[in-house]
Parts: C-alpha cells; sequence; structure tokens
C-alpha cells in the first residue's frame, strides 16, 4: 500500500522524442492556469507507450520529485515548470477559431464590375476642380481574395502601395504589394484593373472572376486631383453560404489615406507626420472651413461614386480584357446614371471684415467711414446669398488743426 501511495504522489513528465507516442489526454484551450496545471499532471502509470515490445517507440521520463530535489521548487513553482514543459513538447498548435461565414459554393462566377463617378458640380459645388486639372477618376486598381487579406482597411494605416496611388495615381508599388502577398500567404487570387475616366461623371468596367476560397472583392480609385483621397471597397463577400450573389449596388464615399494634410482639391504636398490612418471623409470632418467637403449644413455628404456589380451568366465565351472608353462612354446617356441629380446647397462664405477706413468729413463735422469684406465662396443651389460687402459709421475727423 505505501509503494502504491508513493507512486501515485510521483508525478512524471514525458519529453517526446521524433518517434516516440505516449497516450495523453486533450487539453483544453480555453482553461485557466489553475485548472491547466491539473489537467496537464498525470500520474507516471498513465504514461505508457503504445507498443513496450517495439524498440522504435521511444520515451524519456524526466522524474519531476528528481527535478523538485535538485531545484528545491515550491508547489506552485512546480506546477508551472510542469505546465510550460508540457506546453513547449507536447501540445500541438490548433486553428484559431473564427465567425466569418465559410464560401461552400462549388463553382466559380464571373462578375462584371461598373464603377460610375457622380462627382459633379451641382453636388459639390465647393471648390469643384474645373480645369488644371478638371475633377476625374484615376485608374481602378483591385483583387480578388481570402478573407485574411486587406488591400486597404479603414482606422488602419494605409500601406506605401496605397499611399503612391492615392496622392500620385502610381499603381507599381500597391501591384508588388499585391503580388508579394499572393506568393506568402497564398491570399489573393487575382488582380483587375480598370481604365479611368476622364471627369467627374462618367463609367468605368471590367470582368473578374472568383472562387470559394477567394470571393472577396477589393478595390481603390483616386480622386484627381486630391491630395490623398480615394474611394474603394474593402472586403466584400461575393458569396453567400452555398450560392453567388446575383446584383448589387454599393455607393462610395471619399477616404483620407492619412498620408497628406491637405485641405482642399489643389493644395501643394504636405506631408503628414506621423502618418494617421486612413479615416472616412464626412460633411463635418475634417472640422475646417476650408475642408473641400466641408458642408455643415448637411448631415451626410452625397455619394460620390456608385459600384454596381452584376454575376454574368455562364456562357463559352472567354472573358475579355476591359478596352479602353471611346467619347460616348464618357458622355452620359440617361441610363448610366439611374439616381436623379443631387444639388447640393452651397451658403456664401465671405472674409472678416477689413479695420474701419479714416473718417472722411469737414473739421468740426460729423463724417463717414467705411470698411469692407470680400466673398471666399460664391452661392450655389440655393444656398444662403452672400450678406453685404462694405459698412459705413458715422465718425469725427481727429486729424484737424
Amino acid at each position: 500500500m505505501e509503494d502504491i501511495n508513493r507512486r501515485k504522489r510521483t508525478w512524471s513528465l514525458a519529453v517526446f522524442l521524433p518517434d516516440s507516442h505516449i497516450h495523453r489526454s486533450p487539453l483544453p484551450f480555453s482553461s485557466p492556469p489553475a485548472l491547466l496545471s491539473t489537467h496537464l499532471l498525470q500520474p507516471l502509470t498513465h504514461l505508457e507507450p503504445r507498443a513496450k515490445s517495439t524498440s522504435s517507440f521511444r520515451y524519456f521520463i524526466l522524474s519531476m520529485n528528481a527535478i523538485r530535489n535538485i531545484l528545491s521548487l515550491s508547489e506552485a513553482l512546480y506546477h508551472l515548470l510542469l505546465m510550460v514543459l508540457t506546453l513547449g513538447r507536447g501540445v500541438r498548435s490548433m486553428p484559431v477559431p473564427t465567425d466569418i461565414p465559410m464560401c461552400t459554393a462549388s463553382e466559380t462566377a464571373q462578375y462584371r464590375l461598373t464603377f460610375t463617378g457622380k462627382w459633379s458640380q451641382a453636388a459639390f459645388p465647393k471648390q469643384y476642380p474645373v480645369y488644371r486639372p478638371p475633377a476625374q477618376w484615376s485608374n481602378l486598381i483591385g483583387v480578388t481574395h481570402s478573407s485574411d487579406y486587406h488591400i486597404w482597411q479603414r482606422n488602419e494605416f494605409a500601406s506605401n502601395g496605397v499611399r503612391e496611388f492615392a496622392e500620385k495615381g502610381e499603381a507599381w508599388t500597391i501591384l508588388k504589394e499585391v503580388e508579394a502577398a499572393g506568393e506568402r500567404i497564398q491570399s489573393v487570387y487575382g488582380i483587375l484593373s480598370a481604365p479611368a475616366v476622364v471627369g467627374g461623371l462618367g463609367q468605368m468596367n471590367t470582368e473578374f472572376e472568383v472562387f470559394a476560397r477567394h470571393s472577396y472583392l477589393s478595390f481603390v480609385v483616386r480622386l484627381v486631383p486630391s491630395p490623398d483621397w480615394f474611394v474603394g471597397v474593402d472586403s466584400f463577400d461575393l458569396c453567400d453560404g452555398d450560392h453567388w450573389k446575383e446584383n448589387m449596388s454599393l455607393e462610395l464615399f471619399p477616404y483620407d489615406a492619412g498620408t497628406d494634410s491637405g485641405f482642399t482639391f489643389s493644395s501643394p504636398n504636405f506631408e503628414t507626420i506621423p502618418q494617421d490612418k486612413i479615416t472616412q471623409i464626412t460633411s463635418s470632418f475634417p472640422s475646417h472651413p476650408a475642408n473641400s467637403f466641408f458642408y455643415p449644413r448637411l448631415k451626410h455628404l452625397p455619394p460620390i461614386a456608385k459600384v454596381t456589380l452584376t454575376k454574368i451568366k455562364k456562357t463559352n465565351q472567354i472573358i475579355t480584357l476591359p478596352v479602353e472608353p471611346t467619347q460616348s462612354d464618357l458622355l452620359l446617356t440617361g441610363n448610366e446614371i439611374e439616381d436623379s441629380p443631387i444639388n447640393t446647397p452651397l451658403d456664401c462664405e465671405v472674409s472678416v471684415w477689413s479695420p474701419w477706413g479714416l473718417c472722411k468729413g469737414k473739421c468740426g463735422d460729423s463724417g463717414v467711414q467705411h470698411r469692407t469684406r470680400y466673398v471666399l465662396m460664391h452661392p450655389a443651389n440655393s444656398g444662403v446669398v452672400c450678406p453685404l460687402l462694405e459698412e459705413e459709421r458715422k465718425c469725427f475727423p481727429d486729424n484737424c488743426l
């Protein structure tokens, strides 16, 4: 009986060699440390090789009694050491659970993407760029990918590739980043592009393919001119369980890449140090009167663009690359933008008053003096009209002899 009790008190750790096979209970990762140590401790009699007679099954048993005698560990340190050693040797990594729905669609799907610019002077009258250069859209750069990849994310820092694209319209670096992600983690399935739109209003089209493991779409389009502003979609899932979505339309709003501090469309380069995160531009943010999108009377900005995604019925035809838009493609025919025109009211903005001028009048009699202000922003679309730009008041000359 004493020998049995001694064996029960003798706890041992199995250090696994490459060809060892030792039975052990599964480890619950959700257990707290106190429970983990209790769960991991197994009596020596429970650690049995599957085939004692086979020499290829080797294992090495370290007696924790010996370790305690040598290191004089307390009971708590003993349990901690046992847990650390066991976790390091005997537990394999487990996949991280996720609540992202899995796409089980069996076949690939083809989609047509139509980007529609709605950047008009009526909808965005403040500082609307008319020339050098006029309002227009850059090329569209996009990817189809899995859920573990993002070409850009709201409230996250822009990559160097997104920075160069948002500031200069240069796509080389962002394409290299996409290519590297595809080679490293197999997250990118395909790259898509569409030609630029010469004007704030107009369309561009392209087609692409997705399948179950890479069912997400992301893209960016730069506003030209702008400091570092763009529109885009981040990780839009085209799969719905076991089937593909048919027709979708998404309204797009401007984003600030957080790399340039300019407030207006034509602001000179002014690097943001330190770099900010990507943020959505609204009618009240950034809250600076000079901001080209600052419309304090509006609760929300109207959408500056729209993207339509249409699932293509499968045929035997080969998908063709997008073609350069013709002049007829750039002109609105009435069917390209289904929404009614938006007329955003723009109130008049004036400067502060100048100092009062000299008092003009005869000595010993009252005179008048004037002050002026000038228009900073003319009203548009039934906005508040400009107030008086000149005032006068009575005064008495103070330079009489």
